[in-house]
């Protein structure tokens, strides 16, 4: 695959290009931001991998892992999309959000990629409430179904 395309200007958050006065072939910079957006909107990536996997459609969205290679070398922690054939990379910005559909749960960007891990449940004690207990399990269950918390089999 060739190298992604390097826009002389561009939106400052997720780099979408912008067009300049007089600039030939506007629509290959138009198609370039809308298949960006398309891609990014549904703030999914379908997986995080270390490296692009064997098969892929156009559009879909990866968080590059360390160590990187193949296509995605030196672009750890970067949301690579597939447009037209080629790798394109988005750098995540603090406070970016997207849900990893294979691992089934939420990431936020705060400096690094972090997950909320699901809590132990309660266990133990003297006394035991079984109300508070059963209310502490039902609020772990609703946020792992929600995927804001990691499965702990996981």
């Amino acid at each position: 695959m060739s190298d992604p395309i390097t826009f002389p200007s561009s939106t400052p958050v997720i780099r979408l290009p912008l067009l300049i006065a007089g600039q030939a072939q506007k629509e290959f910079f138009v198609n370039q931001a809308l298949c960006l957006l398309d891609a990014l909107h549904p703030q999914a990536v379908t997986a995080s991998l270390p490296a692009p996997p064997a098969t892929v459609g156009d559009g879909e969205c990866f968080r590059v892992l360390a160590p990187a290679s193949g296509a995605w070398v030196g672009h750890e922690d970067e949301i690579a999309v597939l447009i037209g054939g080629d790798w394109h990379f988005v750098s995540p910005v603090e406070g970016m959000q997207l849900f990893d559909r294979a691992a089934d749960h939420t990431l936020v960007f705060r400096s690094e990629w972090r997950y909320a891990a699901a809590p132990a449940a309660p266990t133990g004690g003297l006394v035991v409430d079984t109300a508070a207990r059963a209310a502490l399990a039902a609020l772990i269950d609703a946020l792992i179904t929600l995927g804001i918390l990691d499965s702990p089999n996981t």
